[in-house]
Parts: structure tokens; sequence; C-alpha cells
């Protein structure tokens, strides 16, 4: 690594905010359920704070292009992201969670787009070496999923919000040891326009709704993927292993990402995450119960997050000038959530009304479209 990048203090950065991620995904519906709220009303829940990314992050985003103070951004949501989530301490009502989860949120999805443009600053042109910063993000999630899996193992989940609490605090301090950077200068390409012109190039608009079906397809694994295990038979401290399966799986892709971003279009690879997600999911829906299964399904994670989310930041940052990073980066956020939300939404009634094999399946469907849509409306030369 070049001598002027603060590579661990980036990296260090993402190793706290994504093993709040690690600390969510695999838990929070498990704990709504150890307090008793229904799979429609976990459902409702875990889609409030993906919802929050369908506001938080354009607004953010307008926010930091506007002024330049990217990093006060992200010191700021992070502070408000561990006050806020702090008021689940004063009642546990279905209401009041609902505030708790919108509050936080909005917060904290102001943060990452914001980052990512900071890191990519830094990094100028070496972006393709994204990966390596952010894979200390997956290593961050996997510490997290198999530490608390075990914790919970051994104590009740009613410690889970001061755990939460916990990982918030390392990020408030990961961000105030990052150094700023501002996005690299680069002159306005002939005809380039705004960021709605930019928005709608040939192919710009398909990629992003294929972010959103993308997120759609993970609505039942991030929300029920824990649940389902249990139910399995499979324990906690298991399951908190199998999550960081899939995180190793993503980290070794993040290895290796540069060297596949030179040899492969961000279309095909794009299109391969894609196809590799739909039948991850009628895996995960209809053989979960054997072990063999559902280890490979998990090593499918390099591709439904890893290879995905790379391709994605790669394709962000090439699309858009200077001055729209943080807006590129916050609509890749926003439709994001918009996908999360739904899929979260509509895993809950469906996981209630037709079971686990029918909503994984419509994820499986929802992962497909997107393939269709990238190889159809996604140019190479548009990489």
């Amino acid at each position: 690594m070049s001598l002027q990048l603060p590579y661990w203090r980036l990296s260090g950065f993402y190793f706290f905010y994504f093993a709040l991620l690690g600390a969510t995904a695999p838990f929070l519906g498990l704990y709504f359920d150890h307090l008793g709220f229904s799979a429609e009303r976990i459902g409702e829940l875990v889609a409030i704070p993906m919802l929050m990314r369908c506001l938080a992050p354009n607004l953010w985003g307008w926010l930091g292009d506007a002024t330049g103070q990217r990093l006060a951004i992200v010191r700021l949501g992070t502070l408000c992201t561990l006050l806020s989530f702090g008021l689940i301490f004063f009642s546990k009502s279905y209401a009041w969670l609902a505030l708790v989860m919108a509050l936080h949120a909005f917060f904290w999805h102001a943060v990452l787009p914001q980052f990512e443009v900071i890191t990519l600053a830094h990094l100028r042109e070496q972006a393709a070496r994204y990966s390596q910063i952010r894979l200390w993000g997956s290593i961050g999630f996997i510490v997290a999923v198999v530490g608390l899996g075990a914790l919970f193992d051994r104590l009740s989940l009613d410690v889970y919000p001061l755990a939460i609490m916990a990982i918030m605090a390392g990020i408030l301090l990961g961000s105030a040891w990052v150094p700023n950077a501002q996005p690299q200068q680069r002159p306005d390409a002939p005809g380039q326009g705004g960021f709605l012109r930019q928005l709608c190039r040939p192919g710009v608009l398909a990629f992003y709704v294929c972010v959103a079906l993308m997120q759609v397809s993970h609505g039942p694994y991030y929300t029920f993927f824990s649940i389902h295990l249990e139910t399995l038979g499979y324990e906690r401290g298991t399951i908190g292993l199998l999550w960081a399966l899939g995180v190793i799986a993503e980290i070794l892709l993040f290895l290796v990402m540069a060297a596949l971003l030179k040899r492969f279009s961000v279309r095909q690879v794009l299109a391969a995450s894609f196809l590799l997600a739909a039948v991850r999911w009628l895996l995960l829906g209809t053989l979960a119960d054997h072990l063999a299964v559902l280890l490979v399904a998990q090593l499918m994670h390099a591709a439904t997050f890893g290879s995905f989310h790379a391709a994605a930041i790669h394709f962000v940052q090439r699309n858009f000038g200077h001055r729209q990073q943080g807006q590129g980066q916050a609509l890749y956020a926003t439709l994001a959530g918009i996908g999360g939300a739904l899929g979260a939404l509509y895993s809950g009634y469906s996981w209630a009304s037709l079971g686990p094999v029918w909503a994984f399946s419509i994820a499986s469907v929802a992962a497909l479209a997107a393939a269709v849509i990238i190889a159809a409306c996604l140019k190479e030369s548009g990489d």
C-alpha cells in the first residue's frame, strides 16, 4: 500500500461498521422473535431501517456534495446513531421499537455512502484496490457474528442491545481516526451534464433497478435465515459460524477482485452474481436441512454480496463525475434500501402464509430478473 494511503484507519472504520451489520443481519430477527413478535411484525421492524435508506442517503449525499464536508457528516451520523439506538432501553413495545429502528437508521445510513467517497478519494487511481480495504469490513462482520453467536448461546438475548451499543461506539471512535480526503478533480466529459443527465445515460438506470432487485432477493435471507436454521434444529453458535462462512468466502473474493475486474467486464461480473444468487436462494429454501448443501450455499455469498458489491461500487465510481460521486453512491444505497425493505416485507408476509420454500423461490425469481435486465441493458462500453 502507498505510504500516503491511511490503509489501517480506513480499514478500521469498515471493520466496526460491518461488525454492526454482523450483529444485526443474523440476530435482529432472532431478538424480535425472543421478544415475542410474530413473523409479520418482525418483517415490518426489519424493513424500517431499510426504508430509511430510501430517504437518508440522498439527503446526506446531496449535503456532502454541496458542502464537501463528508467526514463531518460521517462523524455526526455515527454519534447520532449511537444516541438514538440507546432509546431502546426505555421500552420494548412495537411502536417504540419502530421509532428506534427508524431514528437510528436515518443516521446510520448517512454514513457509508459518504465514507465510500472518502475511501475512493484516498485511493485515487488505485480504485481497483478498494476491495483490499473493504475486506476488513467482512472480517468485522465475522468477528461479530461468531462472537455474538457464542455469547447468545451462553447468555440470554436480553443482552443484545448492549452488544449493539458497544459496536456503535467502535464506529464512532473509528470515524474520529480517519483523515479527510476529497474526490480527485476530473475535467467534465463533453456533454456530461449534471447528476440527472448522467443517471439517464444508457444502462445506468437499468443498473440501479438491478440493485433494487438484488436486495429484494435477499429479503428472506437477512430477515429469516437464522430463524429458519433454528427451526431446522441448528444451534445459535452453529448459525453464527454459517453466517461467518459466507463472509469468509466474500473476503477471499475481495482479495482477487482487482484481478477479476481486469479480466472480466463489470457487466459480466454483475450478471454472474445475479445468476448465482438465483441458485443460492433455491438451495436455501429447499435443502437447508442438508449441511453439505448449506455449506455450498453459504460459500456462494462470495458472489451474491462480494463480487456484486465490489462491481457495483466500481460502476458508480466510473459512471459519475467527481461532483456527483456522493449522490451516485447515495442512490446506490437508496435503491438497495428500497429493495431490502420490500424484501423484508414480502418475506415476512410470505413466510407466515406460504412458508420458506415459496419465500426463497420468489427471491430466486427476483435475482434471475436482475440477470436478464443487466445482460440486456448494460453495454460493455458502459463499464
